[in-house]
């Protein structure tokens, strides 16, 4: 149900509608700052940082159970899928702390069913989760960094 969930960023877009549709302004400006987050962070892992490494996927033995033949071909590292869920939770937090806290269960719960469908090892999330930091981090500041440099 996660893997279902979180494929194609659906998780997020529908989270991203629900703040904004009951948040207020506070809400838009969460979903805003999410969607934009889980943006940079998926650009980063999937376009700049995963085309760098040619790492396999776990070995089949490795996976505690059978349904392992669904899995991408690409590189394993990082986990794009939990770079846009830690980027676009942590700018949510930056913005609405409480809805920042509700996004983080299903927002671990993508990093754990990474690894457990075999899709991915722990590290491979470890790295996506610190690219999604990266990401979330990106578009609060930089902004403020640009207009300094600018002005």
């Amino acid at each position: 149900m996660v893997e279902a969930a979180a494929e194609r960023t659906k998780l997020w877009w529908g989270a991203a509608l629900a703040m904004a549709a009951v948040g207020g302004m506070r809400g838009k400006r969460a979903a805003l700052a999410g969607l934009t987050a889980m943006t940079v962070s998926e650009i980063l892992s999937n376009a700049v940082v995963k085309p760098l490494s040619e790492r396999r996927r776990p070995p089949k033995e490795f996976i505690p159970h059978d349904d392992v033949d669904d899995r991408p071909d690409s590189s394993s590292f990082p986990s794009g899928h939990t770079a846009a869920a830690s980027g676009f939770t942590g700018a949510v937090a930056a913005v609405w702390p409480a809805a920042g806290t509700v996004c983080a269960l299903p927002a671990a719960a993508v990093a754990v069913q990474r690894v457990h469908s075999g899709a991915h090892y722990p590290s491979d999330v470890a790295a996506g989760a610190a690219i999604g930091g990266i990401g979330a981090w990106a578009i609060r500041r930089l902004p403020r960094l640009l207009r300094r440099v600018i002005l």
